[in-house]
């Protein structure tokens, strides 16, 4: 069985001055690691939607990156107020942001969608009062 490198991190809710700072850590690790600089924008650009969804909607959460030779796994999770319907929030440019996030730029409607276009495979598991867990996965080329 191969070693799988496992990296946490802490989001912190309500704070956007920090969203974004495990993504951007991702990147530079990945660049030290040697990835493909294309694979490295997927996956901080997804990471980066998720971080922010997450301090938008579920004051943070907790993002685990799993990296083995064939495969980068992200799991984003968080205890926020779940999704009611993800088909929904699915759709490119529906939101469920209030008024004050989306005066900051963010809550557009676009988080879901990306982070399922730059990834190769994400699943979405939600309760409704419980919290979501998104999984992504990105096959290194």
């Amino acid at each position: 069985m191969e070693d799988v490198l496992h990296y946490h991190f802490d989001v912190d809710g309500d704070n956007f001055a920090s969203a974004g700072e495990a993504s951007v850590q991702v990147k530079r690790l990945f660049r030290q690691m040697g990835f493909p600089p294309d694979l490295i924008r997927r996956i901080s650009i997804a990471m980066y939607e998720g971080e922010i969804n997450m301090v938008i909607h579920a004051h943070g959460g907790d993002a685990d990156v799993y990296v083995q030779p064939d495969l980068i796994r992200v799991v984003l999770k968080d205890s926020g107020p779940g999704i009611k319907d993800i088909s929904l929030a699915m759709q490119e440019g529906y939101s469920t942001a209030p008024d004050n996030i989306r005066s900051l730029g963010f809550g557009a409607g676009m988080g879901l969608p990306n982070m399922k276009r730059y990834s190769d495979d994400m699943q979405i598991e939600s309760t409704v009062g419980v919290g979501t867990t998104i999984t992504m996965d990105f096959i290194p080329a």
